[in-house]
């Protein structure tokens, strides 16, 4: 039965349309939000001062001095959203607990009225049949422990499992599926060395340490959910389809310096028990045991998982660059002499992010060979930003976005008959939503969300990605 709420569209996209990808039997469809891009109730029920609240009153930090202080007001519509998804047919939906919450000052014990939302929210997920995962770091650091050094120091990752064992102590009764981190990437080398995400830092040793950090507090939420008896433990990388802009030696090694920087960092601890071979060259000087890595940190790091999550966007096109800042000590993490260049032969988003869906597959293959033993895989996030916009017939017809889902689900799927190990997928996103440093200028929702009445329509890569469970189901024998 269609939402009550929601405006009345029959699909376009028949539920035997032939086009559609076809994936094995025990595959799952979701989709995915995070905390503080969709809650609002910024100042609600206890919820203290994360990282972005304090970067979103820095003029000139975020597009159009945007904030996530209402945002899609989810925090008081989350029963409306749930019925989006349930009539979308998704399996699963992944959120993230907001630890501002949970923990205003990021420490001590629980703050009740944080925990009843994220109550209240998994009880209607499970009466609507959808299975909750929840992430339990989507880059909202409480401020007070940024104050406190942040990530660059240890004191945030013990935190960070004390955190987690107050979370999965509420719901893990009912919460099967748990990922620690999302994209550490990006909140250490986005937030700490560009300072184009918050904090809003620029330096080099500290991004690092940053980044290691992360990895030490993902190991003590593992240990967390594990004492727990967490069902589904894992965690979320962006990990890069790095290729070269010419094949000279120049960019080659441009390459393997990003590579470095955009994955081997994360992946090498977590699932080789070493840290980047290349560290030196990329940094360009030695990173020999550095002091904030201590003895036990890659067997805490790299504790057994049961799948890891994969965002994936857009391929990045290398070259290779002088250094930005020749001063070793004034350089930043991010400076590693590449540069991301545009390319002319194909489309790109809004994001000026470019579309080459046959890299999905080739990255996948390519981490399935690189790791032998790899967890399976989920795709937590995958979508596109699209200038979409409704018709005066109140549609919303985001034909770029569909096409971006289908080969994208295409390339997907050609990885599964490559034999890569890919349980799962969750469309980036269910709504449009607030894009960070991009303000609401980027729209990646296949739910159109006006931000004046809080108007939810959905669109036609919804109905699209509607038709398509709906057509596994129906191939599969799944009811």
């Amino acid at each position: 039965m269609a939402h009550p709420e929601l405006p009345v569209t029959e699909p376009d996209f028949s539920v035997t349309d032939r086009s559609f990808p076809e994936f094995p039997a025990g595959f799952f469809f979701g989709a995915a939000t995070a905390s503080y891009q969709i809650e609002g109730a910024h100042d609600e029920d206890g919820r203290g001062p994360s990282i972005w609240d304090t970067y979103c009153r820095e003029p000139g930090r975020v597009a159009g001095g945007a904030t996530g202080d209402v945002a899609c007001d989810h925090y008081h519509r989350y029963r409306e959203d749930v019925g989006l998804l349930r009539d979308l047919g998704v399996d699963s939906y992944r959120f993230s607990v907001a630890w501002p919450r949970v923990q205003p000052d990021g420490k001590g014990s629980a703050n009740a009225a944080g925990l009843d939302f994220y109550d209240r929210l998994v009880d209607e997920l499970l009466a609507s049949g959808i299975s909750p995962a929840a992430t339990l770091y989507h880059w909202d650091l409480p401020q007070a422990l940024e104050d406190r050094g942040g990530w660059r120091v240890r004191e945030t990752a013990e935190r960070f499992g004390e955190y987690t064992a107050l979370v999965v102590d509420r719901l893990g009764d009912r919460v099967g599926r748990w990922i620690t981190l999302n994209e550490p990437f990006c909140s250490a080398f986005v937030g700490y060395a560009a300072g184009a995400h918050a904090p809003g830092a620029r330096e080099g040793r500290g991004a690092l340490a940053a980044a290691h950090h992360l990895l030490v507090g993902h190991g003590l939420a593992v240990r967390a959910l594990r004492e727990a008896g967490a069902r589904e433990v894992g965690v979320t990388l962006n990990p890069d389809r790095l290729l070269p802009a010419t094949e000279s030696a120049a960019d080659l090694a441009a390459v393997r310096r990003a590579k470095t920087l955009h994955n081997d960092v994360w992946l090498d601890p977590l699932f080789a028990g070493r840290y980047p071979e290349n560290e030196a060259e990329t940094w360009g000087e030695p990173a020999d045991n550095p002091s904030y890595r201590l003895d036990g940190d890659l067997r805490l790091i790299g504790a057994p998982l049961d799948f890891v999550g994969i965002n994936y966007y857009r391929p990045i096109t290398v070259a290779d660059a002088p250094y930005r800042d020749p001063d070793p000590a004034t350089r930043t993490a991010t400076d590693i002499r590449a540069v991301e260049t545009w390319r002319e032969d194909v489309r790109h988003t809004t994001m000026g992010w470019p579309v080459v869906p046959h890299t999905f597959t080739d990255l996948l293959v390519d981490l399935d060979r690189r790791y032998p033993g790899l967890p399976p895989l989920l795709i937590t996030e995958n979508g596109s930003a699209e200038a979409d916009e409704a018709d005066a017939d109140g549609r919303v017809r985001d034909t770029n976005r569909v096409e971006y889902l289908r080969g994208h689900l295409e390339a997907l799927a050609a990885a599964i008959r490559a034999g890569v190990d890919v349980r799962g997928y969750y469309v980036w996103s269910l709504l449009d939503n607030f894009e960070w440093a991009r303000g609401y200028d980027q729209r990646f929702g296949i739910v159109r969300v006006d931000y004046e009445t809080q108007r939810r329509t959905p669109k036609d890569s919804y109905r699209w990605y509607q038709g398509l469970i709906a057509a596994h189901r129906g191939r599969t024998g799944v009811s």
